[in-house]
């Protein structure tokens, strides 16, 4: 199945309500503001969910700022949010939602029909690969009346209505004519202020329809440097570590008087990621050789402090298809040697061109010590996230082989797109995944198990590991979801006793 790249079509967009993205309303504080400050590794190089598939974007705005028709709990469940309850058509192409009367975005606007259909229209018009292929099966939505939306789909999918409790499912506030810089949503915080290198800052919208926020200021401070995290936690400049990227560092925190240390899993399922363009990877058993000649419970323990679980496919343990295929490509340099022989591949160079991420490169050395050892001699270029990794490997594919965190939930659909960066086009994973989507619901476990398995014994990649999450608490604050089942550093269920 080949996912269909979206044209883009204009948007109206109200402009006479403009004026009103600097009137957001805030909360009146009295005596000292009370303030979360969470540290975070990637910062964003736009707030552009439109434009921009970087997942530092819904850390920070999903469900915080933004809000979407459905929400996605810790657990991996769909649960209610602007949408109160929601009907889906026997033959499961009509899904129809039924608004919160309540909702408003920040800026006083009702968060009714016609302002949902605007935002679909407007993700749906989005430029991002991640939208343009989740989108892609929409065929219209359209105004019911003014609490009800309807969302006529192409074809029966079983995986839209997981896709929308993420960006594709953002509403966004009409008035919004610049979400690049000034995102405009109906969540329990609004934007404030950007200091660029630093931090973004979230204010307590005071008009918000919901549960009230709990802070009058949420601070996400970027902090690439994993020592610099664990020395900003220790100090008392944070009250979270929400991505606690040097996990031989946790003994610091034991003390539990002081701190709480939260052990859960992601979607994240770290790849190393081979580009399918290239010669090498279209012969199998060069995949195949790659993948047995990297002992990935040995890279866990050196280069990630034994934390994250082995995995052999694109799927991860909270999905509800997963099944264990560790196993698939045990660690066995004999067999790599043996495979890359039976290919008649000789001193194969591969540039491994990584993003500078905590885990990357050092995962990146790891793997590099140990292609050379079956006879592959592996490049490694670090790059700067935004500036070079993004344009230049995911959008202009150039590169043999990188490293990556894939952190959205379900996101085996990817290798279904062969414009994605891979490049992977196999027509009979592209049926199974096409099968799986449209089945009844009853058959999609057993489907997407198959489509796993499919993905695994052709070596479309090498996955690494489950990214675990790891996050530090100081003592009193609380509400912190264990796993991270979507894309979002949910602050909304946080408190502080405090």
């Amino acid at each position: 199945m080949k996912i269909p790249r979206l044209k883009t079509v204009a948007v109206a967009i109200l402009s006479v309500l403009a004026l009103l993205a600097g009137c957001t309303p805030t909360a009146p504080v009295t005596g000292t503001p009370k303030v979360l400050t969470v540290g975070v590794t990637l910062e964003p190089a736009t707030l552009d969910l439109t434009t921009s598939d970087a997942a530092s974007i819904p850390q920070l705005l999903l469900y915080n700022v933004y809000e979407t028709l459905v929400k996605m709990d810790s657990m991996g469940d769909i649960k209610p949010l602007l949408a109160t309850s929601y009907d889906i058509s026997d033959d499961g192409l009509v899904y129809t939602f039924h608004l919160d009367p309540k909702a408003k975005f920040a800026s006083g606007t009702p968060v009714n029909a016609d302002a949902v259909v605007a935002s679909i229209e407007r993700m749906r018009a989005g430029t991002s690969q991640s939208l343009q292929s989740k989108m892609a099966v929409v065929a219209s939505v359209r105004t019911v009346d003014e609490l009800t939306v309807a969302v006529t789909l192409r074809q029966p999918s079983n995986f839209w209505l997981y896709s929308m409790t993420s960006t594709p499912g953002i509403i966004m506030d009409p008035a919004t004519t610049d979400p690049a810089t000034l995102p405009m949503g109906s969540g329990p915080y609004a934007f404030d202020t950007w200091v660029k290198g630093d931090r973004i800052t979230l204010k307590k919208n005071a008009a918000y329809w919901g549960t009230p926020a709990r802070f009058d200021q949420v601070v996400f401070r970027y902090i690439p440097d994993a020592n610099a995290m664990v020395s900003a936690m220790l100090s008392g400049d944070l009250d979270i570590a929400g991505e606690m990227t040097s996990p031989d560092s946790l003994p610091m925190f034991a003390d539990t008087s002081k701190y709480t240390v939260i052990k859960g899993t992601t979607n994240g399922e770290v790849v190393l990621g081979f580009n399918h363009d290239r010669a090498a990877f279209q012969d199998r058993r060069v995949r195949q050789a790659i993948c047995y000649a990297i002992d990935r419970q040995g890279l866990i323990d050196n280069a990630w402090g034994g934390q994250g679980q082995v995995i052999g496919s694109m799927s991860v343990p909270t999905d509800p298809y997963y099944t264990d295929l560790s196993g698939k490509y045990p660690y066995n340099p004999e067999k790599a040697k043996q495979l890359l022989a039976e290919a008649g591949v000789e001193n194969l160079t591969l540039a491994l061109r990584v993003p500078i991420t905590p885990y990357a490169p050092r995962a990146a050395t790891y793997i590099a010590s140990q292609l050379a050892e079956v006879g592959i001699t592996a490049t490694v270029e670090e790059l700067d996230f935004s500036s070079r990794w993004l344009p230049e490997v995911f959008l202009g594919g150039d590169y043999d082989l990188t490293i990556v965190a894939h952190v959205e939930a379900r996101d085996i659909v990817n290798f279904a797109n062969p414009d994605y960066y891979w490049h992977y086009n196999n027509p009979a994973f592209n049926a199974q995944i096409q099968k799986a989507d449209t089945a009844p619901a009853d058959e999609f476990v057993a489907d997407m198990q198959k489509a796993t398995e499919m993905l695994a014994d052709d070596a479309a990649a090498d996955w690494l590991f489950v990214f675990p999450n790891l996050i530090v608490t100081r003592t009193g604050i609380e509400g912190v979801g264990e796993n991270a089942t979507s894309l979002s550093f949910d602050v909304t269920t946080i408190s502080a006793k405090d």
